[in-house]
């Protein structure tokens, strides 16, 4: 069997260094010129230099996305940024446009190229195309079925095939959409998508005419409001050993706008489950942790829900419904450096610096993820100012971005600089 990679986007650095330290095996990331992340991005030449040194050091990967929706004034820029991407020696690029690859093998002779999704690849023979074009990878569209992939698999079983297993999912094909062009004139197929599809609609009409036939359109308002384009996010942990047979040996996960805290429980639970890849119980047990992601929404925690999308052959209906599932969890604290003491007994204690996202008290139950998903449950009686190392009784987040520090016992540890504290809400 041929090795598995669990791909993890990256956003900046320290996402980059997570995602690595929680499993991943290769990293996807590029600048805001040409890639689909306009915002919350943090990435420039300088930055995709030191990501590929710090990769490389660890034996690790970085894939280059350049997969706009290319006009005439991108192309001017283009072969300067392919040359300087072949001196750093990223390990491929994603692409989609026929133009931009043409481009690529012009300036860059033997780069690797990998098909991106947005080319909206759903069939063997368009893989059977790229192919011919010198592509080593096809990252299959989303609409690609399980059946579909055992097809395209045995048609061209030579081709490396990637496949997204988690995040969000858009409402349009592939994420072909154009709401957000014609409502605020940000283009998501440039990067800039203001994601209308996650707005909250009202609705004046309920009836469409299609031809002869009045169609009635039924709209489910949930508690808080009606989300008619929000799509669940996909989840595709129990079906790994399925995509495994089918031939997909690249497993990518959604989020370069996420947090450490999704980078570090995402990449920890799929890279946890692709070891145990034969085992009947691993999925199961890990799914209910990635209930535990969430997002803020008028200060209440709560994540979409999940779907498998399109994988076993649905007609995609049950992919949009209730998007505001409740998270049990809070992500309050990111580890910044850890120092080994003893305490006045002469005990060894860690001392555990982090930074504070959410509010976070003394004499509550948190949670200490540690790579590959190892948690330690603890209670610190006390937290303490970094600065002046006084007692505080709790610490907050925000824009003061304050650093607090917690002490625990040295059999405990190793605590990473990578680590990531939640608390049960």
């Amino acid at each position: 069997m041929k090795k598995l990679e669990l791909l993890a986007p990256a956003g900046n650095l320290l996402k980059m260094q997570t995602a690595f330290a929680y499993g991943a095996d290769a990293v996807y990331l590029g600048i805001p010129d040409f890639s689909l992340r306009v915002r919350i991005n943090d990435f420039d030449l300088k930055g995709i230099k030191e990501a590929v040194k710090i990769s490389h050091k660890q034996n690790k990967k970085v894939y280059v996305t350049i997969n706009i929706f290319a006009h005439n004034k991108h192309l001017k820029k283009l072969p300067l940024y392919i040359k300087e991407l072949k001196l750093m020696k990223v390990d491929a690029l994603i692409i989609s446009d026929p133009g931009i690859i043409a481009l690529v093998k012009k300036n860059w002779k033997n780069a690797e190229i990998h098909l991106s999704t947005q080319a909206n690849c759903t069939n063997l023979e368009a893989v059977k195309f790229w192919v011919k074009q010198g592509l080593k990878r096809i990252i299959l569209g989303r609409e690609v079925t399980l059946k579909e992939i055992k097809e395209i698999h045995k048609a061209v079983p030579r081709v490396e095939l990637e496949y997204f297993v988690h995040g969000a999912m858009c409402m349009a094909y592939s994420g072909r959409c154009f709401l957000s062009k014609n409502l605020l004139g940000r283009s998501g197929n440039l990067g800039d998508c203001a994601q209308p599809c996650r707005w909250e609609y009202d609705i004046k009409e309920v009836n469409i005419k299609t031809g002869n036939h009045p169609e009635e359109f039924e709209v489910v308002e949930e508690r808080h409001g009606t989300y008619l384009l929000n799509s669940r996010d996909l989840c595709l942990l129990k079906h790994l050993k399925e995509l495994v047979a089918a031939g997909i040996t690249s497993f990518k996960v959604e989020g370069r706008a996420k947090s450490v805290y999704y980078q570090a429980t995402v990449c920890g639970i799929y890279s946890r489950a692709l070891r145990l890849i034969n085992s009947k119980i691993a999925p199961a047990k890990l799914k209910k942790e990635l209930d535990y992601l969430f997002s803020e929404l008028n200060t209440k925690l709560v994540h979409r829900g999940y779907s498998v999308g399109f994988l076993l052959g649905g007609r995609g209906e049950e992919n949009i419904s209730n998007s505001h599932e409740p998270s049990p969890w809070e992500f309050c604290g990111q580890v910044i450096k850890t120092e080994t003491s003893k305490d006045k007994n002469k005990k060894g204690i860690i001392k555990v610096y982090f930074k504070v996202h959410n509010t976070i008290k003394a004499n509550e139950e948190i949670e200490l993820i540690r790579p590959d998903y190892d948690i330690i449950k603890i209670i610190p009686p006390v937290f303490f100012d970094a600065a002046t190392y006084a007692e505080i009784k709790e610490a907050h987040g925000g824009g003061g971005s304050q650093i607090a520090v917690f002490e625990m016992p040295y059999e405990l540890g190793p605590i990473s600089d990578l680590c990531v504290l939640r608390r049960k809400i």
